[in-house]
């Protein structure tokens, strides 16, 4: 039996390219599907549902980064410089990603996402609490759900500057820090 990953790749790396461009919301099956070079059959052999897809680039791209921010933080021990690393290790991800606009932004406001959103959201938020409870914040859970949000409103703005901002990423960290 042949294995469907290279057809299911082909329509991921589809998506990602014409979020690149577009709105999550205007992006179709018929548009995945012709710039995957595959026939419209073949979307529906992969995912039930456009919906099922946008979850499934939306799960790519934060496992990507997620994978990556962990490896950069792996050997540092929890506090500033291990929270300064993971955020400009996601910082520099989401600004190499011309998806990131449409899977941060977008991703918000469509109500099959809005779930796995803040599970993101809450994952990132457990990983900073443990450095701002190394940074000596008192209750730093509440403290690390504001920094995630920062974190994601920062991506954006670099986005739109397309380069990274270090005075917003020094910011986030002197927030952090108190």
């Amino acid at each position: 039996m042949r294995s469907p990953e290279p057809g299911r790749r082909a329509l991921l790396d589809a998506g990602r390219a014409l979020l690149g461009s577009e709105n999550l919301s205007k992006v179709s099956v018929n548009a995945i599907t012709a710039g995957a070079g595959m026939a419209k059959g073949s979307f529906y052999q992969h995912w039930p549902s456009r919906e099922e897809y946008l979850l499934a680039l939306h799960r790519e791209f934060h496992d990507t980064l997620f994978a990556r921010v962990r490896a950069a933080i792996a050997d540092l021990p929890p506090g500033a410089e291990r929270l300064r690393t993971g955020i400009d290790v996601y910082l520099d991800g989401c600004l190499a990603d011309p998806a990131t606009k449409a899977l941060l932004v977008q991703a918000r406001t469509d109500a099959g996402l809005g779930g796995e959103v803040a599970h993101r959201n809450a994952l990132a938020a457990d990983i900073a609490t443990e450095d701002l409870t190394a940074i000596g914040w008192p209750d730093p859970h509440p403290v690390a759900v504001l920094l995630i949000a920062a974190i994601a409103e920062t991506a954006l703005l670099e986005l739109d500057a397309t380069a990274p901002r270090p005075d917003l990423r020094a910011a986030l960290l002197g927030l952090a820090e108190r």
